[in-house]
């Protein structure tokens, strides 16, 4: 059995991103689904902050992904997931921390207000920030640059791509649509859902949209 393990829960966004990581490095790491509704009686034990995903290395325990995703990169340095410039790097955090911020949040607010006036606010924002990306950080790349960063993938595409898996649920349950012209981020989106690692791990929209309405008894828009 391998040393590392990946405490996820099975439709969690941000223990998706972990376990891309772990598998785009190769690494060999044992996956355990936790049903959050039903949590084990130790599991303030398995996540001191009552958080999901956790890796377990050794003895120790990291949660936060993005935390998980670094470590991991520092750990198992090959093959890099990061830029080497330390600039390109800070960017690269910037990136990750926008989409928690600007497309994480909101759709997991979007998901459970009843409020129509806030929900219209929220799709608002994450319809911005979609702009955003495209105009802003996507614009500058090339045909030839497939990934958000440019030619190699990064922790940025591995960070992105679960909210891109999911928004089969905004669709369903929110009537949520992607804003016209995002040319840049539908071929990105393209690039990253053919990847062999996003493929082997990768959820139908059926099942997510059985396990959202399940969990969150969400009604189609």
């Amino acid at each position: 059995m391998s040393d590392l393990e990946l405490y996820s829960a099975i439709a969690c966004p941000f223990a998706h991103r972990s376990q891309l990581t772990l598998v785009e490095k190769q690494i060999s790491f044992t996956l355990i689904e936790l049903d959050l509704q039903n949590k084990p009686a130790n599991f303030s034990e398995i996540s001191p902050f009552g958080k999901i995903p956790v890796l377990k290395h050794g003895h120790h325990r990291i949660w936060e992904s993005s935390i998980i995703n670094e470590y991991l990169e520092e750990v198992f340095p090959s093959p890099s997931l990061l830029p080497q410039n330390a600039i390109h790097r800070a960017q690269a955090r910037i990136w990750i921390q926008f989409a928690d911020a600007r497309l994480f949040e909101p759709t997991h607010q979007l998901l459970l207000t009843q409020d129509l006036q806030q929900r219209a606010k929220l799709v608002n924002q994450l319809t911005e920030s979609l702009q955003w990306i495209e105009q802003t950080g996507l614009a500058q790349l090339s045909a030839a640059e497939p990934y958000w960063l440019g030619a190699s993938l990064s922790l940025v595409d591995l960070a992105y791509y679960p909210w891109f898996e999911q928004i089969v649920v905004l669709k369903h349950f929110r009537g949520f649509q992607l804003p016209r012209g995002l040319d840049r981020l539908k071929r990105w989106w393209k690039t990253m859902a053919n990847r062999q690692s996003v493929q082997s791990v990768a959820k139908p929209p059926d099942f997510h949209l059985e396990h959202y309405g399940r969990l969150q008894q969400l009604q189609p828009h």
